[in-house]
């Protein structure tokens, strides 16, 4: 397949755009830091089975009126594209968002209001070459409402929404959306935060993930045990949720 990835450079996003390269997918990396771009092609380049040069762009969350052009620019080096993939968001401890509300702003703006504008840009394009998939990262923190990651959350319950509803009204003329929803992982997000008992790793995900996109799955926790957890936590009454700080 011929694939543009943002955020393949980092955590579970560079973990995805490694198992997608050895198994001979042709990558285009987009990001906003030229050094990790670079640095992480060439690793893509020697992992890949034909061994192909891999491209790079930028493409910075923060810049929506540029995903456009980055993306045609993913386009053109691989002659199109059959898969769009999104990992690239921020995360902000709650009592931190809390208290600065311009870093509050800035979260949900790129972890919702950008990456629909990313997604719609790569949505458009899809389906004008005749469909293709776009896979995106949100999370189990919007299955809920939590204490712990209120705003956060809240971010990736209007993604998630989002990517369901593009799924029902997109697949029939040729455009798959798979909505993933990590749990825990242990990447450079998460540093500094206790990992539960079933934490994930970044390369567990990302054959889950490659599992996914193949079969064309819509909605795909990672690690698996996260469906199991969230379904209970859905089905907390308040009145438990308010006492618990998870």
């Amino acid at each position: 397949m011929k694939v543009a990835i943002l955020g393949g450079t980092k955590g579970m996003g560079r973990s995805l755009a490694r198992a997608l390269a050895e198994r001979g997918d042709h990558v285009y990396l987009l990001g906003r830091d030229a050094e990790d771009l670079e640095r992480s092609a060439k690793d893509l380049a020697v992992r890949g089975e034909n061994r192909f040069e891999v491209q790079h762009g930028p493409c910075d969350l923060g810049e929506p009126e540029k995903f456009g052009s980055a993306l045609d620019a993913a386009s053109d080096s691989l002659g199109g594209l059959d898969l769009v993939v999104l990992t690239a968001a921020i995360y902000g401890d709650q009592a931190e968002l809390e208290e600065d509300t311009e870093r509050a702003r800035q979260l949900l703006v790129l972890n919702f209001a950008n990456t629909v504008a990313f997604c719609e840009e790569a949505r458009k394009r899809l389906l004008a070459k005749g469909g293709g998939t776009l896979c995106v990262f949100s999370s189990v923190a919007g299955d809920r409402g939590r204490k712990p990651i209120g705003i956060y959350g809240a971010s990736k319950a209007g993604l998630s929404a989002y990517l369901e509803a593009l799924d029902h009204k997109f697949r029939s003329e040729g455009l798959v959306t798979i909505c993933v929803k990590p749990g825990f992982v242990k990447t450079g997000m998460t540093a500094g935060l206790q990992p539960p008992p079933f934490a994930g790793e970044p390369d567990e995900v990302a054959a889950i993930v490659v599992k996914a996109i193949d079969k064309k799955t819509p909605l795909v926790y990672a690690p698996g045990i996260w469906r199991y957890v969230m379904l209970v936590i859905k089905n907390l009454p308040r009145f438990v949720m308010r006492r618990i700080n998870f």
